[in-house]
């Protein structure tokens, strides 16, 4: 079974302008949506590992940093 593997080398690939065009923005239109559901699973994460580890700022902390004066 060994002795039946082929090698195949690609030598040539014809691909009209226009359709590699339209597959790239194919391709960034559905990168914006994929985008946004990452997004809000990392922000449900982040708020998860806040909860359990007491992340954030306390009220020393935001005082100091907002409130100068």
């Amino acid at each position: 079974m060994a002795d039946d593997q082929h090698e195949v080398v690609v030598t040539d690939v014809k691909i009209p302008f226009w359709s590699l065009v339209m597959l790239m923005v194919k391709l960034a239109i559905a990168a914006i949506p994929a985008f946004i559901i990452l997004m809000i699973i990392g922000a449900v994460a982040s708020m998860l590992m806040a909860a359990i580890f007491g992340g954030g700022m306390g009220q020393w902390e935001f005082n100091r940093f907002w409130m100068r004066s």
